[in-house]
């Protein structure tokens, strides 16, 4: 996963609160193979008529080349099914910008490099109204422009080095190697007692 700390897109807003997981991918598109994508997948049961056409109006359909989600508190909520994010990531999302997330969701989406910025209710709302349009976001300055409008977010610093660095808990993990190392080996000289009994006779 490649890490980034700018971005330049389409917004469009969808200001509709507690969009949960479910309605971000049905449970029924979650047999299909990651690698076949599950952009198509993304809010489809908003997206589509109960015959399965395109609803015309249905802001992601009028403007599908948005990559910035403007949207309502409580985004993400409800199932922890990480497949919500694959579709956001596999529909061209790079960011949302809400004011608050399901916290699961939040940490998936860190995880597969998609930005979860909490900004307040009152910028979403001046965001909302000026869609669509290009946004620009700043990860290091933890801001969006755009639409005459600039506005602050909110970013834990972990979660924000992940994302500049392209980093998965794994990595994140992996960039501590010399530290968790030196800690082993100072732990065996400090309690020899505690490795098994095999390793000590291998010592």
């Amino acid at each position: 996963m490649s890490g980034w700390s700018r971005h330049e897109g389409l917004g469009v807003a969808l200001p509709d609160e507690s969009i949960d997981t479910d309605q971000l991918i049905p449970a029924r598109f979650m047999a299909t193979p990651r690698a076949q994508g599950y952009g198509r997948f993304l809010l489809h049961d908003l997206r589509h008529d109960a015959e399965g056409r395109p609803l015309p109006d249905f802001p992601l359909n009028r403007v599908p080349d948005a990559t910035i989600l403007i949207t309502g508190r409580n985004f993400g909520a409800g199932s922890s099914r990480e497949a919500a994010v694959y579709a956001l990531v596999d529909a061209g999302i790079r960011a949302v910008l809400a004011p608050s997330f399901g916290d699961i969701f939040a940490a998936n989406a860190i995880n597969n490099g998609l930005l979860p910025a909490r900004i307040s209710s009152g910028d979403m709302e001046r965001l909302t109204g000026a869609m669509p349009d290009r946004l620009e976001i700043d990860l290091m300055a933890r801001c969006v422009t755009g639409g005459g409008l600039q506005a602050l977010f909110e970013l834990d610093p972990v979660w924000q080095m992940k994302l500049v660095n392209g980093w998965d808990d794994i990595d994140l993990t992996g960039a501590h190697q010399d530290d968790i190392a030196a800690f082993a080996t100072a732990d065996r000289i400090r309690r020899p007692w505690a490795r098994p009994a095999a390793e000590r006779s291998l010592s």
